[in-house]
């Protein structure tokens, strides 16, 4: 097992110190304008970028800030407490292709992309299809070999940062059969404005405005061999799966992150909101509402806490990170449906954010996997470990 070191702890505490009075100062009074654009302004974008945000976990020698995973982790939980859009555009490079590319990729694709994703040039995760998300035997976007390079062919459905991505990470079956393992499936690094790939026009969404997802088709996309991740075939679903870990610890992140904000503004509108002469704060049904969320946000982030030091400790987490994903996105749907309850009538009124938290927290129960698919993963991981622990 090896330990991830990460960043400096004295530097990393000042980052985190620095980007929580961004959060507040900048972020959260651009909203109303990233909400109206459905788009975050290139101002903030530069700004971002500067900051370093889309290089967090990119080894040092490549541009980036070198963080560990627990460090990334907090770093996308605290810059959550804002609108979702601003992790969305990040995290997608970090979480996911960013780690596929340093846990799988060759040393060329390595000096080539991540330097660049480490400046800030978006990138996108191409899994999710229109017949298949989890269920990699029924992909059907193919990569057919033809000369020393790949012809691909199909469509990839509901991607976030399609519009803006440079690079795409694209998961297509090298073989027809379905076999073992889900070893007929490859990923292959494609810059976006190759010739044969075009992307939809982005999908209008419950919420999460600022956050745009797309679909992108392949048509007779040629790329080279060497566009194939680590250069060799069969490889790509456990390395989209690798990625799933680190990309359901962001979720859960998100979720932590955003369920702290919602929870500050119900506590600000009970303290402020008047009825039978006092503020409904006194009331203990009020109370416990605001108890229950206190809790199990607590319980969020001890888990997520626990979740990334077994990892950065070179533990599989594939189970601890499906349970805190879970949890915490079930978690943040239930305190931003509290926050609308002790809002009241006002809660159901676009002109208060209860009602865009309510919207917005939705999607964390599906995204990087169901809450269904979680309890499924869980469920198999605990009854692997139980048929390995009876066989020995």
């Amino acid at each position: 097992m090896t330990m991830a070191t990460g960043m400096d702890p004295e530097i990393f505490d000042q980052f985190i110190d620095q980007l929580n009075r961004y959060v507040r100062e900048r972020l959260i009074p651009a909203e109303p304008q990233v909400i109206a654009a459905n788009e975050i302004p290139a101002d903030i974008m530069a700004e971002m970028r500067e900051m370093g945000l889309f290089g967090l976990t990119m080894p040092e020698e490549y541009g980036g800030a070198g963080m560990n995973i627990s460090q990334y982790v907090e770093t996308i939980r605290v810059l959550s407490y804002a609108l979702p859009a601003y992790r969305s555009i990040t995290s997608i490079n970090l979480g996911m292709v960013c780690s596929a590319i340093k846990n799988s990729g060759t040393e060329e694709q390595k000096r080539e992309w991540l330097p660049r994703l480490a400046a800030g040039e978006i990138a996108c995760f191409g899994l999710t299809e229109p017949g298949s998300g989890s269920d990699s035997a029924a992909m059907q976007t193919t990569a057919r070999r033809e000369g020393n390079g790949y012809v691909l062919s199909g469509s990839k459905r509901y991607i976030t940062n399609a519009p803006f991505a440079k690079l795409g990470l694209i998961m297509a079956r090298t073989e027809k059969e379905a076999l073992p393992r889900n070893a007929h499936v490859s990923a292959f690094l494609v810059d976006m404005e190759t010739a044969g790939v075009s992307v939809g026009k982005p999908d209008k969404k419950m919420g999460q405005e600022g956050s745009q997802i797309a679909d992108i088709y392949l048509d007779e996309v040629k790329v080279p061999g060497d566009a194939l991740l680590g250069g060799e075939e069969g490889r790509g679903f456990a390395t989209a799966m690798q990625s799933l870990d680190n990309g359901r610890l962001s979720v859960a992140a998100a979720s932590a992150g955003y369920a702290r904000r919602i929870l500050d503004t119900a506590i600000r509108y009970a303290s402020e909101r008047k009825a039978f002469g006092e503020p409904i704060a006194n009331f203990q049904l009020v109370q416990a509402m605001l108890a229950d969320s206190e809790a199990e946000i607590y319980a969020a982030e001890c888990m997520i806490r626990d979740a990334c030091a077994r990892a950065d400790a070179g533990e599989a987490v594939l189970l601890k990170a499906a349970s805190a994903k879970m949890f915490a996105s079930e978690m943040c749907g239930r305190v931003a449906d509290r926050c609308v309850q002790i809002h009241g009538g006002a809660g159901y009124l676009a002109e208060y954010e209860a009602e865009r938290f309510f919207r917005d927290s939705r999607i964390y129960r599906i995204y990087e996997g169901t809450t269904q698919i979680m309890q499924l993963v869980i469920a198999k991981a605990m009854l692997r470990q139980f048929a390995a622990g009876a066989q020995g």
